[in-house]
């Protein structure tokens, strides 16, 4: 009676290992990808006080709806908005990024967003150079 047991678990091993493979896979294909118009926004020169509003836009290239959980800026000079909704598959979203352009000079800052997309976490940036009056 061993022995049968002992062959049933071995011919169902495989089986089993095969299954969670394969469910394993299906899960991973589900997933949201975004793709980025451009991953690094350049202000270029601004005028002091200029507006410091630009805008990050993606689509989601995936199989499932992007859920974005938060964006941070590197500082507290760069304020960037999320989506609230879900960007479905083969929709269009976009993070606004606010630069406070009252300080002179060049500068060069990250936002990075957490969602549920295959590459976690993902990082843009923005740079630009601010003027003297």
């Amino acid at each position: 009676m061993r022995k049968l047991a002992l062959i049933i678990c071995m011919a169902l091993a495989p089986m089993l290992t095969f299954a969670q493979h394969a469910n394993a896979a299906k899960e991973s294909s589900l997933k949201p990808e975004m793709k980025f118009e451009t991953e690094v926004i350049d202000y270029g020169k601004v005028k002091h006080n200029a507006d410091g509003v630009r805008f990050f836009r993606f689509k989601n290239v995936g199989s499932a709806p992007l859920v974005i959980q938060s964006v941070k800026g590197s500082c507290g000079c760069t304020v960037p908005t999320k989506p609230e909704e879900p960007i479905m598959p083969g929709k269009t979203g976009e993070i606004k990024v606010k630069y406070a352009t009252d300080r002179v000079g060049r500068f060069s800052k990250t936002v990075t967003i957490v969602s549920n997309a295959t590459e976690q976490p993902k990082v843009v940036r923005i740079k630009g150079e601010v003027l003297k009056d």
